[in-house]
Order: structure tokens, then C-alpha cells, then sequence
């Protein structure tokens, strides 16, 4: 399994500056041994996004002896020394982020005296993307055409003198967007939003891709892997070939399809921004009542996992012919659905949580729906610092508090289906002048024991319990819910999401569940059917008013199978009566409440425990691979802000509900503690047996 280190190793007290990252050291490499990391995110040459000349700095540039002398190492020697001790390492491939940085030089500007931080001294400037595509700084770096023989010409055929203003990402007004979440606001530098879908972009990215994988690393991670879809928060893209691009989608499109909006339109021309000014919208103020923005997003969709699957393609062909294989991976954020076409070019996931929490069991049942939908790919998760708890838990750490929050959050991943990298001098935003960092003992301790009880995890679930996530009966709500930009990542709780309160309603009540995805069949690739279900006893649809007609089909195979069906809304509104009728009032199916966590399980509960269920314990099923056993995984959220520690449950009775027949003891496993056996005894149809203590997380093997 993968073990990850979210290895920026920005400096404390420090802002975390974008693209580049810190100098490394060897003795880093023994840090991350005592981690028992074996996989490096976030980790690696991204200045890129500054100039290729940068990027080869960092990857092959003399270190001074005053340097050698701790230990310090260009990027390409940290990746040999990383890989000498089987730790994989990522180079990270900034895709949206275009540079410009203040700079100090000397006198014929063949010499950087400060970048970004200045001193005050010798000839100030501009240092970035521009400078270099301009050859501004002949003394200073290889010229552009040293990278690009002959020079980049756009897609119009014109020459390419400035990749930023040729790449920007553009509002509807035509000015240039900015990737403000990476910007720190009391700096003078400059980070625009570029747009994968020029194609000079993306030629550049792969000369980006060429410097990684010649320096050695293990794999490409694909940062802003959405990009340009992001841009929509700023009211973007409306470039040149994001406008010739939709254009030609509309142009496409089979007249049966065509939107009403485009009757008498003449397409041969149609600019889409210009068409919606001239309408009265801008494409931010309720940016989705703007007329074809449906199939503005659709045609994002499309070009997002086109552009992913090249660039993806190229990493690998590249390497090969280096004579080398390389992983590949992205950023997939909150796991949009969007993103589930992409994941099919990867070799495992990784995902930027949207808000990290302290208790969210339900955003990683759905991360593991997520990966099974994309064929069982490994999830590696990192912290988001906007929008949670990422600044209050690094605090506390800072002054010796909040350890069993750290702990919560390691654990709670392994728990319910991933792996919740360590943090490494990880990312705190661009607002706070400090990184995250925790205790070394502290994270030797978690993840020794991660390490050590690795086969008591897997990805197949014991689950009795299915909730739906239709994307299309989501898919607007959970936009308007999160609808702020990525400065706050706040959610709007004035919008309710009915998936996201029953997943949230079960996870509160410490009930074991599993998603399971139900797309479009367009936009995202459908694989939902009565296969799939037939190992669930019941199967919730949450708000499900849009289902195709294949989803109702599996439905109603999987209840004459003898499955239950719990609706809280009528399902599949958008198919005729005709299509639904035999669902709607089939004896197997029943109604209940969003919120009703009891009537959401009309068998009862799966596992039961003495005591309140809102005192915080969740459970998770597990079946082992090679073996009839089960893991009943049981996470304790109480944690006691007074006495900063999770208060531990004595004596506790457990019941769980299994198809096994002969469990006469259970094999208890708790950090820190030795392992036990317990005698098991069948009650009422469940697995019964007394927990002595319950603390921050106990594994049960059955």
C-alpha cells in the first residue's frame, strides 16, 4: 500500500511560496525512512512554472560547499538518494501556474542578487515566464530557442514572444485571470491562471515533463489537473482557443441536440463571451443561469480529459524512450466527478480534500466509491489548508497540544479507505507565513503502526449498507454549495445537498457504509449495475431524481433479487412514468427521511455498541484479502478539548452483523498496545464481544 509524505518542506514561520521549492537534504531522506514513507507528493522541481532554465537549476545546479556541508543536494540527488532507500519521488508539474517574480541582479544582469524576498540592491526587474520567452535576460539563462528550436508559434500561427500573455487564462472581458489562492497577498509577485487547452501550453508543459523525467524522478504528478475548468471561479476561460474550441463543440453537435438559445445563430463566427454580454451576463454573477452553460461544461469536460490523457501519454512515452517507466497522477482536488474520466490515464489517485476536517468518514467512503469507479486505484489524500481545521490543528502542535488530532487524522483515512499523507513543511496556503509540520516522534509512532498492521486493510468492504451518489441529481446543488473560490473553500449550509446530508447522517451515527457512483454515462463513463449492488443488503438513493434508464433497469433487478431500496425522493423524475413505475412500487422499496439515520436501515444496525452513538465512534468493515477474516475498523471522535485527548471507552459491548458462522474469538490490535484475543458469542444473529478499551482506533480481526 501507499504510504505518502506530503513532502514540501517549506520553511516555518515562512509564507509556503509557490513554485519552488526548498533545497533538500540527505537528512531528510531519514526522516522519511522513519516514516516508512514510500512515496513522495508535492515533492519535487517545480519551478518550471519560473522558466526551464530554472527548473534545470534545480534539478542539476552546483551546490555550494557551504551547502555540501549539511547536507544539501540539487533535486536530482535527493531523487537518487530517496530512490536508493525505496522511496518513490513525484515531480510536481505546476499546470496553471505562470510566474513573475521581483528581482534584484547585478550590474550586466548575469547575476541574481534576491528573488521575490529583496535586499535592496543592484538592478531591479521582473523575473519569470515573460522574461524568459522574451530572451529578456540574455546574460542570465539559454535562450527560449535553445528549449524550442525555431520558436513556439500559436495556434493562429503567429510567433509566441510572451507565454503568458499567449497562455493566460481570460475573463469575459478579455483580461488575464489570476491563480490567487498561491498568490501571497503581502508580496509583490505575480501567478497567472494559464490555459491547458492552448496548445503552446501544453508544448511547454512537456518540455517541463522532459527536464523531471531526465532528472530521474519516479512518476509526474499533474497539479490543477482540471485546468482550465478551474477557471470558472474567476469567470474564465474565454481565450482565443477556449472560444474556437466551444465553437467548434457547438458546431458538432446533432441538430436534435442543438440548444433553442441557438436557433437563427450563426455559428461560422459565434463567439461565446460577446454573444452573453450582448444578453446581459457575465459569466460570474450566477454563472450558472448563463445560456449554454451546460454545454460550456460539457465541452470543458471533454477537452480536460483530452489535454490530461496527452500530456499522460507523453510522460510515458518520453520515459520509454530514456529507456524508463514512470508513474503518472494528478491533482484530483475534491474528486469531482469531472475528474472520473481522467483517472483512467493514472496509475493511482491523489486528492487535495476540499475542507479537511476533523471527522468526515463520509468524504472518504465516497473517495473510495471515487476509486473503484476508476478501477481500484490507491488513494493518497493531502490536507487543504483553506476552509478547515489545517491552521487551529498546526497551532496546537506548535505548543505540544492537539497530538490525538493528528492521530484522528491518519487513522480516520486507513480507517475508511486511503492513505492521509504525513505532512512534511505541507502547503498552509499563500495568507499564513508558516508551514505544516508535527512532532517527528508523534508521526513515527502513527505511521510505524500503519506500516505494521498493513494487511489488516483492504479495499473490499464488508458493508451491509450502499448509499447512490447520482452525479446529475447532485450536480448543480453541490456547485451552488461550494461555490466560493479556493482563498476559502467555504461551503454555503444554506443549500442542502440530500446525499451529502444522509451520508453525513450515517457517518454521525457511526453506521458502515459504501457509495456507490451512478454518472451521466456522458460526461463521466456509467458502470452502475445490479452486479455491483447484489452484495448489499440495502441500497439508499438519496435525492436521485435523475437516473438513466439502465440505472433503473439494475434497480429493479437488483430488489427482485430480494435487495432493499430506500428512496428519500422519487426516483428518476427525468424518464417518463412508464420507465419508473415498476421501481417506484415494488414491495422491496421504501421511503424515509434525509436525515432519518434509523430508517435508512430497515434491517437495523449493522454494528452496535453500548453507550451513546454520538459519543464518536464510526465503524468500517473490511474483508481481508486471503482469508474469510474481517476487520471491523472503529474510529473514536471524542475528543475532550479540556483535557486535549480523545476520551477512551471502557468496557464497551460490540455487535456486528457478518455472514460468518463459526467466529468463536477476535484478534483485537490498538496502537501502542499489545494484541489480545477476545471470545466472541453469537447474539440475536450478531458477532458479541467486550471491548476493554476503545481509544483513538482499534482494529477487530473476526
Amino acid at each position: 500500500m501507499l504510504r505518502g509524505v506530503y513532502f514540501d518542506a517549506w520553511f516555518p514561520r515562512q509564507h509556503c511560496y509557490h513554485p519552488s521549492l526548498p533545497p533538500r537534504r540527505l537528512r531528510m531522506v531519514d526522516d522519511l525512512v522513519d516514516y516508512r514513507a514510500n512515496l513522495l507528493v508535492w515533492a519535487s522541481m517545480g519551478g518550471g512554472s519560473v522558466a526551464l532554465p530554472y527548473l534545470e537549476q534545480e534539478a542539476f545546479g552546483a551546490v555550494e560547499p557551504r551547502s555540501r556541508f549539511y547536507g544539501f543536494v540539487n533535486d536530482s540527488e535527493f531523487v537518487a538518494a530517496c530512490q536508493a532507500r525505496g522511496i518513490k519521488v513525484l515531480g510536481i508539474v505546476f499546470e496553471a501556474q505562470g510566474w513573475e517574480f521581483p528581482v534584484e541582479l547585478d550590474e550586466d544582469e548575469s547575476t541574481v542578487l534576491a528573488l521575490n524576498e529583496l535586499r535592496g540592491v543592484g538592478r531591479s526587474g521582473w523575473l519569470g515566464l515573460r522574461e524568459f520567452s522574451s530572451d529578456r535576460y540574455p546574460n542570465l539563462w539559454p535562450a527560449f530557442e535553445t528549449y524550442f528550436p525555431g520558436g513556439l508559434r500559436n495556434s493562429a500561427g503567429e510567433p509566441v514572444r510572451d507565454l503568458i500573455e499567449e497562455c493566460v487564462a481570460r475573463d469575459i472581458h478579455g483580461e488575464p485571470c489570476h491563480a490567487r489562492w498561491v498568490e501571497c497577498p503581502d508580496r509583490e509577485h505575480q501567478c497567472f491562471y494559464m490555459d491547458r487547452n492552448n496548445p503552446v501550453w501544453r508544448t511547454y508543459l512537456k518540455a517541463i515533463i522532459r527536464i523531471q523525467v531526465d532528472a530521474g524522478v519516479d512518476g509526474i504528478q499533474l497539479d490543477e489537473a482540471e485546468l482550465p475548468l478551474g477557471a470558472m471561479q474567476y469567470g474564465a476561460c474565454f481565450c482565443r482557443d477556449c472560444s474556437t474550441g466551444f465553437r467548434s463543440y457547438l458546431q458538432q453537435l446533432a441538430v436534435e441536440r442543438r440548444p433553442a438559445e441557438l436557433a437563427g445563430v450563426d455559428l461560422a463566427d459565434f463567439a461565446y463571451g460577446p454573444w452573453l454580454l450582448a444578453q446581459g451576463y457575465d459569466f460570474q454573477t450566477d454563472q450558472q443561469a448563463s445560456p449554454l452553460f451546460g454545454h460550456y461544461y460539457a465541452y470543458q469536460c471533454a477537452a480536460i480529459e483530452r489535454h490530461f490523457a496527452e500530456l499522460a501519454d507523453y510522460a510515458r512515452s518520453y520515459a520509454r524512450s530514456r529507456g524508463r517507466e514512470v508513474l503518472v497522477t494528478g491533482n484530483f482536488f475534491n474528486l469531482d466527478p469531472h475528474y472520473l474520466p481522467l483517472a483512467e490515464h493514472t496509475d493511482f489517485l491523489i486528492t487535495e480534500m476540499r475542507n479537511t476536517t476533523d471527522r468526515q468518514p463520509e468524504w472518504f467512503r465516497y473517495a473510495d466509491a471515487f476509486a473503484r469507479h476508476a478501477g481500484g486505484r490507491e488513494v493518497v489524500v493531502v490536507e487543504n489548508p483553506y476552509g478547515g481545521v489545517v491552521p487551529e490543528v498546526a497551532a496546537a502542535l506548535s505548543v505540544g497540544r492537539g497530538y490525538d488530532r493528528m492521530r484522528l487524522s491518519l487513522y480516520e483515512a486507513a480507517a475508511f479507505g486511503a492513505n492521509m499523507t504525513v505532512p512534511y513543511g505541507s502547503w498552509m496556503g499563500a495568507i499564513e507565513q508558516d508551514s505544516f509540520w508535527a512532532p517527528h516522534g508523534l508521526l513515527v509512532e502513527c505511521q510505524a503502526f500503519l506500516a505494521d498492521t498493513e494487511d489488516l486493510r483492504s479495499p473490499v468492504s464488508a458493508n451491509e449498507l450502499a448509499v447512490v451518489h447520482s452525479v446529475p441529481s447532485s450536480r448543480d446543488l453541490i456547485a451552488r454549495a461550494d461555490a466560493s473560490d479556493n482563498l476559502t473553500n467555504a461551503r454555503d449550509a444554506s443549500v442542502l445537498v440530500p446525499y451529502r446530508v444522509v451520508t453525513e447522517t450515517l457517518s454521525r451515527a457511526g453506521v458502515p457504509f459504501d457509495v456507490v457512483l451512478a454518472t451521466d454515462g456522458e460526461l463521466q463513463p456509467d458502470r452502475f449495475d445490479a452486479a455491483e449492488l447484489a452484495r448489499y443488503a440495502t441500497v439508499v438513493l438519496p435525492g436521485c431524481w435523475w437516473l438513466t434508464h439502465g440505472q433503473v433497469t439494475s434497480l429493479e433487478t437488483y430488489l427482485d433479487g430480494g435487495g432493499r431500496v430506500v428512496v428519500t425522493a422519487e426516483p428518476g423524475q427525468n424518464l417518463s412514468d412508464e420507465q419508473t413505475v415498476r421501481l417506484r412500487a415494488h414491495p422491496g422499496l421504501t421511503r424515509a427521511d434525509d436525515a432519518d439515520a434509523v430508517g435508512l436501515q430497515p434491517l437495523g444496525p449493522q454494528v452496535a455498541h453500548t453507550g451513546d452513538p454520538a459519543a464518536g465512534l464510526a465503524s468500517q468493515l473490511q474483508r481481508l484479502p486471503g482469508s474469510d477474516a474481517v476487520a471491523c475498523h472503529l474510529v473514536n471522535y471524542g475528543y475532550d478539548e479540556e483535557a486535549d485527548a480523545v476520551t477512551a471507552l471502557v468496557d464497551v459491548e460490540l455487535a456486528i452483523r457478518l455472514d460468518a458462522t463459526s467466529v468463536s474469538e477476535a484478534r483485537v490490535v490498538r496502537p501502542g498496545r499489545p494484541e489480545e484475543l477476545v471470545p466472541v458469542r453469537l447474539v440475536d444473529g450478531r458477532h458479541t464481544l467486550t471491548l476493554s478499551e476503545v481509544g483513538v482506533y482499534t482494529v477487530v480481526v473476526l
